[in-house]
């Protein structure tokens, strides 16, 4: 049994909408977590199964987890904290003590978490395979306070897994770009909040939702795949530099003073502090692992430099529908 979180997202919305086609090994039942009988009827055209739940009730989510016998859940809804995590990951460890089954946990992460802004190094590639990462991760110190429990969610997602016999994967999406084909959202929120003069790791969505299913084709195989401390994903055709490749025409650059950094934030729905996490910054988190395991992107990282009209252009339309 396996059960997706965020299914009107963008990307869990795709991810739901590739399933059928994927051509997966056998398995059993296709769960989606959803909030509103809307929502229920979307996913049940994509064969999945709805599950209304309120993730903060902690008690019913385990005794959920449990009454479905679910062994694998691709959680993509929050990677900002620990909140909804360790209950869910918790509950597994009980269906492997049930079932005596492997199970498994792909937390969704995100690229800005192996930046400069988590504090951590972009002077060389820092490989997704590589065997430091998780120390790196726990030791790290972000030059932001707001953000130190952001690093800390993957480390704590790892640990928990570790401690209740749940096989972990920390699943890093970048710059992700292109039209979502779910019910939901179809808009990347990294292409809203718009990367300005970064240097950053790209995937087309589909790319993205490639890297899921490969991951989870390999675990219903039976196949052993980096996991736990060593079962970090990140999904990037490669690294792309905004600016330098021409996509900033103006070369002018003015220092934003607090009355700028204000209004920005008031755009991106954040606070000033936070606003250089969302136009700016430097990761050179590269990857390697899903390669290792058979995964092979389509678009090559400069694609997003010619789809960024497009990208545009979805945008606005969305603002026009809301």
């Amino acid at each position: 049994m396996i059960l997706i979180t965020g299914a009107s997202g963008y990307l869990g919305g795709t991810l739901l909408a590739r399933w059928q086609s994927a051509n997966l090994p056998p398995h059993s039942k296709l769960y989606a977590l959803v909030r509103t009988p809307d929502q229920a009827n979307a996913v049940q055209k994509y064969g999945a199964e709805p599950l209304i739940l309120d993730l903060s009730d902690y008690r019913r989510v385990t005794e959920a987890i449990l009454e479905a016998g679910i062994t694998i859940i691709y959680f993509l809804i929050d990677a900002l904290t620990s909140k909804y995590q360790p209950a869910m990951i918790k509950a597994l460890g009980e269906v492997k003590k049930k079932t005596e089954k492997e199970v498994h946990f792909l937390y969704t992460t995100g690229a800005k978490q192996f930046s400069n802004h988590a504090g951590m190094p972009t002077d060389y590639p820092l490989l997704d395979t590589d065997p430091q990462l998780y120390e790196l991760q726990r030791t790290v110190k972000a030059p932001y306070d707001f953000f130190e429990g952001i690093s800390r969610a993957n480390v704590n997602v790892i640990d928990t897994a570790e401690a209740n016999g749940v096989r972990s994967y920390i699943f890093a999406p970048c710059i992700v770009y292109g039209k979502g084909e779910g019910f939901g959202n179809q808009t990347s929120i990294q292409d809203v909040a718009i990367v300005d003069a970064a240097t950053w790791p790209v995937s087309h969505i589909i790319d993205t939702t490639t890297l899921y299913l490969q991951i989870l084709r390999k675990i219903l195989s039976g196949d052993e795949i980096g996991h736990d401390k060593q079962g970090f994903y990140l999904a990037a055709s490669g690294t792309q530099s905004l600016a330098k490749r021409g996509a900033i025409e103006d070369e002018v650059v003015m220092q934003a003073d607090e009355a700028d950094m204000a209004r920005m934030g008031e755009a991106l729905k954040t606070s000033s502090a936070a606003v250089p996490v969302f136009v700016g910054g430097k990761c050179l988190f590269t990857a390697e692992h899903g390669r290792q395991i058979g995964w092979e992107p389509q678009y090559p990282p400069e694609h997003i430099l010619t789809a960024a009209d497009d990208g545009v252009a979805l945008i606005l339309a969305s603002f026009q529908k809301d």
